[in-house]
């Protein structure tokens, strides 16, 4: 309808103008996708920001980007040099994607439309939008975590965010603030408003350029807002991690498997309870020639569990190990800034605390000399 048309161009330009005055003042301009802004670099970055802060996502974005410049390096490198890069980022199906997706498009081409993204592993209505509008700069209506909190107080959604209806609603308000020109700066604008002032805790209203209209506010709501449905509690697993290290001092791991949890990474073989412990030594083909060693553990929370790992080390001699169940792998290479494999965040913490302890008492030692 022609008046819901102009009602539409109303709105979108009130708060379009508004947050574009604000970014253009106050956004972030220096990010380092965003020079170049090219359609592999803002794609990189867009799948490491899912569900991860951008001062988090900085540092790992410039060594990938040192490591794989192109899209034709990323397509032909090894799959442990992807994840090694990806070590303590989580979410390691992003990097597992991301590697599928540049092989894909080294043969079909670079999408330029949204659905051509969309189309490609690893992403989402969101992020392919994301791309679109900040690598082509042509109008693309993203949802991100950041854009749903602050559509959800300026248009006080009280559906729970998870919600079916509740998306629907927000994908509308979305849209119809969407502007149809400065698309990559509009995109930018509204996720930096959303990261930097209307936050999830102690929120800097009065400094919101779209404040003066934001139902949230006049309502005095915007600690309840967005609506977000009580989790139930997480259940615990518990693990027994191996620490297993040959004469020269070398550590064993396991390649997961391709997919669920750490799917892909090398990590310490695990065990579900300690009496199983030496079962599992057995069928490595590994002989234990001291007693197991307690080295304390870790918690690490997932989305839907809480990891309670403890760690046994013991010193083991090979009985030819076949390649498909682990490596060997040397402490300090491992415990580098740019590990040999990819390996979970936890166990990389761990990895580097001991080579750390290692090191030091070497050091002490020849100072004792």
């Amino acid at each position: 309808m022609p008046g819901a048309t102009f009602s539409r161009r109303l709105v979108t330009a009130a708060f379009a103008e508004r947050l574009l005055g604000w970014f253009d003042r106050h956004g972030r301009h220096d990010l380092p996708w965003q020079h170049p802004r090219s359609p592999y670099r803002v794609w990189v970055s867009e799948i490491m920001l899912q569900q991860t802060q951008v001062s988090t996502v900085i540092p790992y974005f410039q060594r990938f980007m040192d490591r794989f410049s192109a899209l034709e390096d990323l397509a032909a490198a090894q799959s442990d040099a992807v994840l090694s890069l990806w070590t303590g980022l989580g979410y390691y199906a992003r990097a597992r994607n991301l590697h599928l997706a540049a092989r894909r498009m080294v043969i079909e081409g670079v999408p330029e439309t949204l659905e051509g993204w969309a189309a490609l592993p690893g992403v989402g209505p969101s992020t392919a939008a994301a791309i679109v509008a900040q690598a082509f700069d042509r109008r693309a209506v993203i949802l991100d975590g950041n854009v749903k909190r602050v559509l959800s107080r300026h248009g006080a959604v009280d559906t729970p965010v998870e919600a079916a209806a509740a998306q629907r609603r927000l994908w509308a308000l979305a849209d119809e603030r969407t502007p149809d020109d400065r698309a990559a700066d509009y995109t930018q604008a509204i996720m930096d408003l959303g990261a930097t002032l209307c936050r999830r805790g102690q929120p800097l209203c009065d400094y919101c350029p779209v404040a003066t209209d934001c139902r949230a506010y006049a309502q005095g709501r915007v600690a309840e807002l967005p609506v977000k449905r009580r989790r139930k509690a997480r259940p615990t697993r518990r693990r027994v991690l191996l620490w297993l290290e040959d004469e020269a001092g070398n550590l064993f791991l396991e390649k997961r498997p391709p997919t669920g949890i750490w799917g892909g990474l090398a990590s310490l073989p695990e065990c579900a309870t300690a009496e199983g412990i030496d079962e599992r030594l057995a069928g490595l083909a590994l002989d234990r020639h001291d007693d197991w060693r307690d080295m304390g553990g870790f918690r690490h929370a997932f989305s839907h569990f809480e990891l309670e790992a403890s760690l046994v080390a013991a010193s083991v001699v090979p009985r030819g190990v076949a390649e498909s169940q682990g490596e060997w792998h040397g402490l300090d290479a491992l415990a580098a800034s740019h590990p040999p494999v990819g390996l979970p965040g936890p166990v990389a913490r761990v990895i580097r605390e001991r080579a750390g302890l290692l090191s030091a008492t070497q050091d002490a030692g020849r100072r004792d000399d």
